[in-house]
């Protein structure tokens, strides 16, 4: 427990959260406070650190919720208003919460294409997002863990769908700081299964060996076309078929 002692008057006592910066912030504080000076997040976080916290961050920012509560019960400690520290606790955990569904892709995945994974050396991502529109899943248990690069990311989908969802995809990919632009995004024609067949094409196209492919759609028959496009050296790893039903 650390004694908060200003200027030869006892406050009380508090527990500093075991985080890097929290001695640091509890001093900026206590500064703070000694000086007559308000107390505000901008004492302890710049600007540009308050901005990042609206969207996604990876590992969900459990140092600096420690740090929010610290500086929350500091607020009832020495009487300063800690109401915006609150809200934006409630922000931080919203976003974050929101990223993990009940839907887990991770312990349903399976590999395709052979018996036993191989070792390889990349990891490609082929989203098929007009069928698998689950956004927060794909990136909390997939592009994550398994650290797949922006550029390895493939997403196509026709003008009707695009039309539709784009808002919808635009605002959670901000979660993560991403838009559909950020990946190799293909807006493609009309008709059925179109966009399945850019998908397909950009797998070929990259031919690549040695990779860790994900494929991320409901449907069944583009699993195997990318199986039987996929080479033996190749992992390929696709949703198994009983979370669909």
């Amino acid at each position: 427990m650390k004694k908060i002692i200003i200027n030869k008057k006892y406050y009380g006592k508090i527990e500093l959260p075991k985080t890097k910066n929290a001695y640091k912030l509890f001093v900026l504080v206590v500064k703070t406070f000694s000086s007559n000076e308000n107390v505000t997040l901008k004492t302890i976080y710049s600007h540009n650190r308050l901005k990042n916290f609206e969207t996604y961050q990876s590992h969900g920012c459990a140092d600096e919720l420690q740090e929010l509560e610290m500086f929350i019960e500091l607020g009832a400690i020495l009487n300063f208003c800690s109401d915006e520290a609150k809200k934006l606790k409630e922000q931080i955990e919203f976003v974050n919460d929101n990223a993990h569904v009940n839907l887990d892709i991770s312990k349903s995945l399976i590999i395709f294409n052979k018996k036993v994974p191989t070792k390889t050396k990349k990891a490609y991502l082929f989203w098929d997002i007009e069928n698998f529109s689950n956004v927060s899943p794909i990136f909390f248990q997939i592009i994550e863990p398994f650290e797949i690069e922006d550029e390895n990311i493939y997403v196509s989908c026709n003008p009707d769908s695009l039309w539709l969802f784009k808002a919808e995809w635009e605002a959670d990919l901000y979660d993560f700081g991403k838009t559909i632009n950020s990946f190799n995004f293909t807006k493609c024609g009309h008709g059925k299964n179109v966009a399945d067949g850019v998908l397909l094409k950009n797998f070929e196209d990259i031919d690549q060996r040695e990779a860790d492919i994900y494929l991320m759609t409901y449907d069944r028959e583009l699993k195997e076309r990318f199986r039987d496009s996929c080479h033996e050296s190749n992992n390929l790893y696709v949703l198994e078929r009983k979370i669909l039903n």
